[in-house]
């Protein structure tokens, strides 16, 4: 006697093709690819927030404390770098949001991320002209660490770019590759907001 056998269900998809878990570049599956790579950012930034918390609370303490601290004349290029930064916050959402154009508008951020960090560092030289060094009172030696230590961060925002430009080229993984912009967009655009708040914080610490 012939023995029924149910054929074999097919593979459970997301809504835009592909596999549920996110392997084919469903839509479920692209959002939960996006989902774990914010998550890992957050939990990165998270660090970051804490350790330029400690710096603004030392800087705020040492200020007030201390009786030779002299306030230092930033350098008027640091508004040129602010524009810049904030400039590139823009094309990297023009990049977020238009696929077509994705990789010229990363290109565009890439290199606003290296005018900044050369304008970071023309901003340094004109202080060292000016004989500030990092040495030279706690309010120099202030900038130069808030700055450098941003500038560092800056360097892995730029790195973060060239990889998902990289991916780019790849062939498939298109998920990944837009989990991998979003997760770089939120890091950016929280280095952009970081610097504002850093360069105010250095100018009301200018005033003193």
């Amino acid at each position: 006697m012939a023995t029924l056998v149910a054929p074999p269900k097919p593979p459970v998809t997301g809504h835009g093709g592909g596999y549920g878990d996110g392997r084919g570049g469903g839509r479920d599956g692209g959002a939960l690819a996006i989902r774990r790579y914010k998550t890992g950012t957050w939990l990165g930034l998270g660090a970051v927030v804490m350790l330029f918390a400690a710096f603004t609370s030392a800087y705020v303490v040492r200020q007030g404390m201390s009786s030779d601290w002299r306030a230092i004349r930033l350098p008027s290029i640091l508004w040129l770098n602010t524009a810049v930064i904030v400039v590139s916050s823009l094309t990297f959402e023009r990049a977020r949001r238009d696929r077509q154009s994705a990789l010229l508008w990363l290109g565009a951020t890439s290199i606003l991320g290296v005018v900044f960090l050369a304008g970071q560092y023309v901003a340094w030289q004109q202080l060292r002209a000016a004989g500030v060094f990092l040495a030279s009172n706690p309010s120099s030696s202030f900038f130069y660490l808030l700055t450098g230590a941003h500038g560092v961060h800056i360097v892995g925002g730029i790195l973060a770019l060239l990889y998902v430009l990289g991916k780019a080229w790849t062939v498939g993984g298109w998920v990944n590759r837009q989990a991998a912009v979003e997760a770089t967009a939120l890091y950016w655009h929280f280095m952009d907001g970081l610097w504002v708040y850093l360069f105010f914080l250095l100018k009301v610490g200018g005033r003193q």
